[in-house]
């Protein structure tokens, strides 16, 4: 591959990494363009380690004959007790302190390694393998090396010329897919840290201290019956994966019917609903709502089998007026909501306790309902909460659903409309 090729390629590289083209594409994209110059290449795979709070890292792979293997994937943690991992030729590469090595698939002697059978039966016959370390303050978390490995059909291997071109291509390929990776994990950490809406918002540009929008949303908090009691009676290892249960069943519901999770306050969560239509914004926190009661159930029972603790949940919902954006100290912003109607919310949901209720519901929350919806709400008494200036009906669902089967299934059909 002449250099002029070899310049094109890394211009083409770099600047499709600045449009931000995706991973896939860019690795497909390079390998083709690296067969068209006449690099005989057959096979590539890439991978690199991320910062997720799932997966490790994500890998990429070309072929170049149709294959029923996915262009990408994602792996768990890899550690001493891998089997696959230490038997890897990449594995071995790190132990050894290699940044490159070209293996003669031919030779038996290189079979140990895993996959290598694989690949000899699919027709490959030659494998250059590169580690490209990254310096200490190029390293995220265990993104610290970016690796790969190519194939020739060729019997003699690649060529000098080849090898050449690959040593000057792939450093920059790796630093493009790196660029690439940091970018997925600013937006994962973002979603995963300040919740989805937040996340977009700050990556738009809102970072300013003090910026914040006026906007009508809808507002859940709920938090846990008796998670006290029960944290002082648990095991310190129990108190974690306790905490983690029933913080996923709030999430998933709350996701799953389109709201955003603001704030994990202890055993708390804090959470809102936004659209064009509120009505449409409280008819899907009721919808999450009903979820969540559902996921508990199940959770119950699976937590109840293994012998573990199990609880129940109170739950407010409230509608009012909030402040959107950021607050705190240059140094340490909250992307979060504040205003009367967060504190009200609050209390609302610690009302339960006094009413023996697992959701209550502000008169405005109710009064916004279309007339369907506020059939299913029953009255629990007027009441003054702490803080609030003024005395408010509370509402709940009517207790007859969980008694009637068919005024429950009509429910959950309002819930779905």
């Amino acid at each position: 591959m002449e250099l002029t090729t070899r310049l094109g390629l890394m211009n083409w590289l770099v600047s499709q990494g600045l449009t931000g083209l995706t991973e896939n594409d860019l690795v497909r994209g390079f390998c083709e363009r690296c067969r068209a110059a006449g690099l005989d290449l057959s096979r590539s795979l890439i991978f690199i380690d991320t910062l997720h709070p799932i997966f490790e890292g994500r890998g990429f792979r070309w072929n170049d004959i149709d294959s029923n293997e996915s262009d990408s994937f994602e792996y768990g943690p890899t550690g001493e007790n891998d089997d696959a991992w230490r038997r890897s030729v990449f594995f071995h590469m790190l132990e050894q302190g290699h940044d490159e090595l070209r293996l003669d698939l031919a030779d038996t002697a290189v079979h140990h390694f895993s996959r290598v059978p694989e690949l000899v039966e699919k027709g490959h016959r030659h494998m250059l393998t590169f580690v490209h370390r990254f310096g200490e303050t190029g390293a995220l978390g265990q993104m610290d090396c970016f690796y790969s490995y190519w194939l020739t059909r060729r019997a003699e291997g690649f060529n000098d010329n080849e090898l050449a071109a690959l040593r000057d291509l792939v450093p920059v390929l790796g630093l493009v897919i790196k660029s690439a990776q940091q970018v997925d994990i600013v937006r994962t950490l973002g979603r995963v840290y300040l919740g989805r809406d937040a996340s977009e918002r700050v990556l738009h540009g809102k970072i300013s201290r003090g910026v914040t929008e006026q906007i009508n949303a809808v507002l859940w908090f709920s938090d846990l019956r008796g998670s006290t009691a029960i944290a002082e009676s648990s095991s310190p290892d129990e108190i974690i994966p306790f905490l983690n249960d029933y913080a996923q069943a709030a999430i998933d519901a709350i996701h799953d019917a389109g709201g955003d999770v603001l704030k994990l306050i202890g055993d708390g969560v804090l959470a809102m609903f936004t659209g064009q239509s509120l009505a449409l914004a409280k008819r899907a926190v009721l919808r999450a709502e009903h979820r969540f009661r559902l996921n508990m159930i199940a959770l119950n029972a699976r937590r109840g089998a293994e012998g573990r603790a199990v609880t129940s949940a109170y739950v407010g919902l409230h509608v009012g007026e909030v402040f959107y954006g950021n607050i705190g100290h240059d140094d340490r912003l909250d992307f979060t909501v504040v205003g009367p109607a967060v504190n009200e919310v609050s209390r609302i949901a610690s009302m339960c306790r006094s009413v023996d209720r697992e959701l209550l519901v502000s008169e405005a929350f109710r009064d916004g309902l279309d007339g369907a919806g506020r059939h299913y709400l029953v009255s629990t008494g007027r009441f003054a909460l702490r803080g609030i200036g003024r005395a408010q009906d509370l509402y709940t669902l009517d207790p007859a659903i969980a008694l009637d089967q068919a005024l429950a299934e009509r429910y959950e059909h309002y819930l779905k409309d």
